[in-house]
């Protein structure tokens, strides 16, 4: 009797220690605004899918980036993530992400016909998928009809010559203390799209800078002489309080940024003024240009042994009634094509020139440090805006910054080609 107490009371300690069957649980990592959405979305899922429980960790956007690679060194990563869209070949590389070539291609319900080409190539890395785009952050320009008819143009610009006339013919009617554009020193994006539509990429295919190109010297050019002839301002956005204010009051007529600010200057200009602000596609070098396919997608990390349920809450999130109920919280654009064309999208007015942007769009390089490369073409490009460096100087530092960056890769290539041979 002694004995079967004693393996009675082992067998109850043995089931104290085993944990209690709660289903499946996945860690998903979002940032920004779009963490918060989702928490609006995640009980329906958990309602379709009663054996998986979704745990949301927010991160800031300042922060996530780093967060991630602390994550993949220290075998933390969660099961599945928001990763921004220039950040998937940096993680692809890592061999953080999972392809996904074999789970979209069993999946019908997320055909890559229905997304837009630019955006769904920024998850193309060597040939495979990485990712499954989630929303489009692409820029274009907002500007001020008002003005812009006031200073004699029925139209917004479709090439750069065009921009250039209608700025100097704005600045002209505003006069001194006021400008035509306003390009933020301490935002590279400006300057990354000027320099997506020349014909040639920033960075080669043997991992090398190619900013003395003559396609970005004329970009780079273009968007230093808006500043050098004084029709944008050279200051950051930091030294500007309010930038709806300034755009309200007519201190700049031409601003790129993204869809998000669609629902901001509807809330923040007078009802009286909302008729006089409009949204246009990028102008190129000699017709439409193409903008950047900026934005965020979903991916799975190698190391969760949730990766079902992961593509699972994957298809969730893409499905055309979900996004149409996240462009609602969020202002964020699908980058589904038959949900751009729902009435909520459709039938507004300022987002109509982000779906035609939609269908020029334009991967930036896809190499892991980019991230670093864009930050140096911020500084440097800021140096020259102040007038300490020429163009020739700009691209030169550009490309000598951009190859003692991409040295590793370089090497790592060298070692590729030599074990093909």
């Amino acid at each position: 009797m002694k004995r079967v107490l004693i393996l009675v009371l082992a067998a109850m300690a043995l089931g104290s220690c085993s944990p209690p069957s709660s289903g499946t649980v996945l860690e998903v990592w979002a940032m920004g605004r779009e963490g918060e959405v989702i928490g609006d979305l995640v009980p329906e899922f958990e309602r379709e899918n009663p054996g998986v429980k979704v745990r949301i960790q927010q991160l800031p956007f300042t922060a996530a980036h780093e967060k991630l690679l602390t994550a993949f060194v220290g075998d933390a990563m969660p099961d599945m993530a928001q990763l921004g869209n220039s950040w998937v070949p940096e993680f692809a590389a890592l061999g953080a992400i999972e392809p996904l070539d074999a789970r979209v291609a069993a999946t019908p319900a997320l055909p890559k016909a229905d997304y837009y080409p630019g955006i769904w190539d920024s998850n193309l890395v060597d040939g495979k998928l990485y990712g499954v785009p989630w929303y489009v952050d692409t820029r274009l320009l907002f500007y001020r009809r008002d003005i812009l008819k006031r200073a004699g143009f029925d139209h917004p610009p479709r090439t750069w010559a065009e921009w250039r006339q209608q700025m100097v013919a704005i600045k002209k009617l505003v006069g001194p203390g006021k400008y035509a554009a306003y390009f933020p020193l301490n935002e590279y994006e400006p300057l990354e799209i000027l320099g997506l539509q020349a014909p040639e990429p920033m960075v080669t295919d043997d991992a090398r800078g190619n900013f003395s190109s003559a396609g970005f010297r004329k970009s780079l050019a273009f968007y230093l002489g808006t500043m050098r002839d004084g029709l944008a301002p050279v200051t950051a956005s930091t030294e500007v309080a309010n930038v709806w204010d300034e755009f309200d009051r007519g201190w700049f007529s031409f601003y790129i940024t993204g869809p998000w600010q669609i629902g901001e200057f509807k809330r923040r200009l007078p009802p009286e003024h909302q008729g006089e602000w409009m949204t246009a596609p990028m102008p190129g070098p000699d017709g439409p240009g193409v903008s950047n396919a900026g934005g965020s997608s979903l991916v799975l990390f190698k190391s969760s042994p949730h990766k079902d349920a992961a593509w699972k809450l994957v298809q969730f999130l893409s499905r055309p009634d979900i996004q149409e109920r996240f462009h609602a919280l969020t202002g964020d654009l699908p980058p589904r094509i038959s949900v751009c064309k729902t009435p909520a999208l459709a039938n507004d007015p300022y987002a109509k020139a982000f779906g035609e942007q939609m269908t020029r769009l334009r991967a930036t390089p896809k190499v892991p440090e980019w991230e670093r490369i864009a930050t140096d073409l911020k500084l440097v490009a800021e140096k020259a805006a102040h007038g300490q460096l020429t163009v020739d100087q700009t691209v030169a530092e550009l490309d000598k910054r951009t190859d003692e960056t991409l040295a590793k890769r370089r090497w790592i290539l060298a070692r590729r080609k030599e074990a093909r041979s």
